[in-house]
């Protein structure tokens, strides 16, 4: 299975080439240079797999919730280029994404992500270790940092930018404490990857025109995405 996976959510921009138990990727933070790095991402990753788009699999992208712009190029590019090649695409969850790296890197296997929405709030999900990869348990979210639900037991954790503006808060909310909190991880188009190869292995994807941003904010979803 080849897959590229794009994750343009936050501060850094990231691409992931899964070929099939291989790995490759770029990552840089790069806080509103997310356009002018994507590109070059993916082309570097391709050249250094020695594939084409049209060789792809599929594609996979962080589909939110999260920055909306941030979200909004990942969807653009990704469905720009799945358009183009004609190949189908995998959503991913960035709190899901947020989980899968806490496993892969501390082998969490539950996991609160959350992320800073601004304004004093969080988008925010439990996450729970399925087959392998992570998977958001009930709905994704957003509120107030405070009010957010306690976590599922001692072995929970915390993971995200959400974490690092609001740990405090989230720490008396959820009983969860160092060090398991990782609130300086960011999401990589790694992880992205893993759970779009499991999504296309589960037959969980999309056409182009369906791969849809998920803002979770005021069903800024439900309204048409214009380029």
């Amino acid at each position: 299975m080849k897959l590229l996976a794009i994750d343009t959510t936050e501060d850094s921009c990231s691409v992931a080439l899964g070929v099939d138990d291989e790995m490759l990727w770029r990552f840089e933070i790069a806080p509103r240079r997310h356009s002018e790095l994507v590109l070059p991402m993916v082309d570097a990753v391709l050249a250094e797999a020695g594939l084409a788009v049209q060789q792809l699999d599929a594609l996979a992208f962080s589909r939110g919730p999260g920055s909306f712009t941030g979200v909004r190029i990942a969807t653009g590019v990704t469905q720009g280029i799945a358009l183009g090649a004609d190949l189908p695409v995998a959503p991913v969850s960035t709190l899901a994404a947020l989980a899968q790296g806490a496993w892969r890197t501390h082998g969490a296997t539950d996991v609160l992500s959350a992320l800073d929405a601004r304004m004093g709030e969080i988008y925010w999900a439990n996450c729970r270790l399925q087959h392998g990869v992570m998977a958001v348990e009930g709905e994704e979210r957003v509120g107030k940092a405070d009010l957010t639900p306690g976590s599922s037991g001692g072995a929970c954790w915390g993971v995200g930018s959400g974490w690092a503006v609001y740990g405090d808060l989230l720490g008396r909310s959820t009983g969860i404490a160092a060090p398991r909190v990782l609130g300086g991880q960011r999401i990589h188009a790694r992880d992205v990857a893993s759970l779009g190869l499991a999504a296309l292995l589960a037959g969980q994807t999309v056409a182009a025109e369906k791969a849809l941003p998920v803002y979770v904010r005021d069903n800024v979803a439900e309204k048409p995405l214009h380029s």
